[in-house]
């Protein structure tokens, strides 16, 4: 077979390739942002010392570490209309589907964060008369995240690599963009060759620069 990339120009990039790139960033970026959030809430109440918040923040933790993203994608896709009596969308449904489930694993991640901070930082703060939330606001969590930063963009390239699997719900991300391409132009192992290119790339790049953030945030410890 022969394989012909002279297909790939400006306007091909322009017209099929960058809509579904933009999503792919905006769909990472956005379940980054509320899985953070969520997941250090999550963190919190298993480190709460609460049985009433622990029981649930664990069960969820661990059912959705258990679940294949895929199939939760499809669960919400599929199923919640039905509830709603009402379509939600493939690109809306992804955005919630990613940040819930990208939640379970950030807060795994927060949680050890949040331990690894030496105790007598907790007592000086308890000393000088914060309350709970305020020592968790201006002392702990700054340096927890500060220490699992480079383990959150780990994460985050990950969970760039995981949008591929919006696919199954028809939503326009990269990979829809190239095999949109290869299918108008009829060459569709050239595109997916070059998605394939594509996403390494991107992921190969984006982790050489955490591997450099870890070593600087390892030499001011």
């Amino acid at each position: 077979m022969n394989l012909d990339f002279s297909i790939f120009n400006w306007n091909l990039i322009q017209n099929f390739i960058l809509k579904g790139l933009w999503f792919s960033v905006m769909l990472t970026v956005l379940a980054t942002a509320g899985g953070v959030f969520f997941g250090t809430v999550l963190a919190l109440m298993r480190l709460s010392g609460q049985k009433w918040l622990d029981a649930p923040a664990a069960l969820y933790v661990n059912v959705m570490r258990s679940v294949p993203l895929v199939m939760v994608i499809l669960w919400f896709f599929l199923l919640v209309p039905l509830v709603i009596g009402r379509p939600i969308g493939a690109e809306y449904s992804a955005v919630v589907t990613f940040t819930a489930f990208e939640a379970a694993y950030f807060s795994e991640i927060m949680r050890a964060g949040i331990q690894s901070i030496p105790r007598g930082q907790v007592f000086a703060g308890q000393a000088v008369g914060m309350t709970y939330g305020q020592n968790m606001k201006l002392v702990i969590l700054p340096q927890a995240i500060r220490n699992m930063l480079p383990v959150l963009l780990t994460q985050t390239i990950i969970l760039f690599q995981d949008t591929s699997l919006v696919y199954a719900i028809g939503a326009y991300d990269l990979l829809k963009g190239f095999e949109t391409a290869g299918k108008t132009f009829g060459r569709p192992m050239e595109t997916y060759l070059m998605a394939a290119v594509v996403y390494f790339v991107i992921c190969f790049s984006l982790s050489a620069i955490v591997k450099r953030l870890h070593k600087k945030i390892a030499i001011i410890r």
